[in-house]
């Protein structure tokens, strides 16, 4: 009979919350999950969406807004689920309670890192799916691409490069041009 292995332990929120402030986790179904600083292009593509994303929901003057890593999103209690994406837009300001959005956000984008790519691609489509994300994209600057997933048309994995415009689905007339960005880039 095969021996019992040991089970990881559950985090809950108090411990998730007594974290120290310079430590960068997400918690997926109780597991904790410790991520690395950004690089710089990482942050160069961050801080160029927040300020377009920003300026276009500024011109609406509408109730959405633009939050940025590190900000919490609590997608589940139990098991606890908290994520920190590299961007997103909360319109639903009934979501934030002063330290975390609690449900999903309607936008969220994620940045590639290369020591964990598997993590956007696969375990944050699943949890931004099946909690009600309304679009997500991941932006990868190793690859030079964009993958949108649109899941309100089931739109998923589809491939964009650095050059193109894309549109931001759920908005009628919000498009960005990634030729712009790249040119910022050191990659």
């Amino acid at each position: 009979m095969p021996a019992l292995q040991p089970q990881p332990d559950i985090i809950t929120l108090r411990q998730y919350e007594a974290l120290p402030e310079n430590i960068r986790a997400e918690v997926f179904d109780g597991q904790i999950s410790y991520m690395a600083s950004p690089s710089q292009d990482h942050q160069i593509i961050s801080m160029e969406l927040s300020t377009l994303l920003n300026t276009y929901l500024k011109s609406k003057n509408g109730s959405c807004r633009v939050f940025h890593a590190p900000f919490d999103v609590k997608l589940n209690d139990k098991p606890l689920t908290i994520v920190q994406p590299d961007l997103m837009i909360i319109c639903d300001k009934n979501k934030l309670d002063g330290k975390r959005c609690n449900g999903a956000p309607d936008f969220i984008i994620e940045i590639v890192s290369p020591s964990n790519p598997s993590d956007d691609y696969i375990r944050k489509l699943y949890y931004y799916k099946n909690y009600g994300v309304r679009e997500y994209w991941i932006i990868d600057p190793q690859r030079k691409n964009i993958t949108v997933n649109y899941f309100e048309q089931d739109l998923l994995n589809v491939p964009y490069t650095f050059d193109a415009v894309l549109k931001v689905n759920i908005y009628e007339d919000l498009y960005i041009n990634f030729s712009d960005i790249s040119k910022l880039l050191h990659i």
